[in-house]
């Protein structure tokens, strides 16, 4: 079986399963936000519930319009802290110590390999990272997998995704994903796993290998998955409060399709409006100005894409005219940014810093864009007005191309930086 089909198979107490079984399943994990929560809730109550299954597996976070934007976000999240609270839940993440969903619960060692977790946010995929089999589902799914602590699936086929060579400077996990995303295009992982291995990968940092795992669903992956290895068990050795298994693939394990990658043929990529699937080589993307860089989200908000930003920033200033915007994923990497000095960077360059919070990257608020505008982010969705008005328009990059951009005030890469 692959690790997909094991971690399955596990929580179905199932000794084999194959491609289009029909499995129920117990979760490890349930998860939603403040957008996502609220319609659970209603759920939860319409089905007559009292109590949840574990008060220690259902987390909630508000993340996407917080600290409160307007009245309507404050009342939804008071929804979620008024539940939270009565259902005494232990992992309530409320501002000051919350952060974006998806950057939070591996930094608090909430998510482990092996885990099945359910979460009310597409982008819960982002966990296949460390091993674990981490899906999206609607709020009504995962208000039932609240109640029940139950959820069902099929078994998906799985796309094995074979990356070799070295990687390219100023190149990473998110250049890795959309360079696939552009090959097999949106829909070409449909309720697939999407297994990522090789070479490439185990070189590569776990910030990066949530990147590409955060956006298998821009392929209409189920889930994306990397096998655990010491990277992965250097990170959870010190966060993990429980016990957790580390599945693999077997070596006789069937692929609906295996594809390679040489990534050292692979440049930093942007992604051109309205698909990620629209993607360049920094090479090819021509003279295309842009009024603002944002850096951060679920996808590359963490210490390792700050850090890379402060490396393009460090002693340069912003364009006239462009914004930049900063936005560390969580507390813990807002501090330890601000310890190593990188917040007088990116300050210096004239950017601004935020609060953890989505934001702007589902047009929530801080950073909306005007008609016409465009942005440059390292955000994971780039769709009809995503960021703001629907006639403006956003690019997705790394952070290296984000911050290089800021600077000369049109999509670039470090190179045209001197770096």
């Amino acid at each position: 079986m692959t690790i997909t089909e094991k971690i399955l198979a596990e929580h179905a107490g199932l000794k084999t399963v194959a491609p289009g079984d029909l499995l129920e399943v117990r979760v490890d994990l349930v998860l939603a936000n403040d957008i996502t929560a609220p319609l659970s809730i209603k759920e939860f109550r319409k089905a007559g519930a009292q109590k949840v299954f574990d008060r220690d597996k259902v987390v909630l976070v508000p993340d996407h319009f917080v600290p409160n934007k307007d009245v309507a976000s404050a009342e939804q999240c008071r929804m979620v802290r008024d539940f939270a609270r009565e259902q005494n839940l232990s992992h309530y993440f409320e501002v000051g110590e919350m952060g974006i969903e998806h950057a939070l619960l591996p930094e608090q060692g909430l998510v482990l390999p092996g885990d099945l977790v359910v979460g009310a946010d597409s982008h819960t995929c982002t966990y296949g990272a460390l091993g674990a089999f981490a899906t999206g589902v609607g709020s009504t799914d995962a208000a039932a997998a609240m109640i029940s602590g139950m959820a069902w699936f099929k078994v998906p086929e799985t796309i094995k995704f074979v990356y070799r060579g070295k990687l390219r400077k100023w190149a990473g996990g998110k250049d890795l994903i959309l360079y696939t995303i552009k090959d097999i295009k949106v829909d070409g992982a449909s309720y697939k796993a999407m297994e990522f291995s090789g070479e490439a990968i185990a070189n590569l940092s776990m910030d990066d290998r949530f990147s590409m795992c955060n956006m298998a669903i821009e392929a209409g992956g189920k889930n994306g998955i990397i096998a655990p290895d010491r990277v992965t068990e250097e990170y959870v050795r010190g966060r993990a409060k429980r016990p957790y298994q580390c599945y693999t693939t077997d070596k006789d394990a069937r692929y609906c399709e295996v594809r390679e990658y040489d990534v050292s043929r692979i440049e930093p990529q942007v992604a051109f409006p309205f698909l990620p699937e629209n993607c360049k080589g920094i090479s090819e993307v021509g003279n295309i100005l842009i009024d603002q860089a944002v850096i951060g989200s679920c996808t590359n908000g963490r210490i390792g894409d700050l850090r890379i930003a402060a490396s393009v920033l460090k002693g340069r200033k912003v364009a006239p005219y462009v914004r930049l915007i900063i936005i560390p994923a969580t507390q813990e990497i807002y501090r330890q940014a601000m310890k190593e000095g990188l917040f007088d960077i990116f300050l210096d360059a004239k950017a601004v810093i935020s609060t953890p919070t989505c934001g702007p990257c589902l047009g929530g608020y801080m950073g909306i864009l005007a008609k016409g505008e465009r942005a440059i982010a390292t955000t994971n969705r780039n769709f009809i007005g995503r960021m703001g008005h629907k006639e403006s328009e956003v690019y997705l990059s790394n952070p290296a191309v984000a911050a290089a951009s800021a600077v000369l005030g049109k999509i670039a890469g470090p190179e045209e930086l001197g770096l």
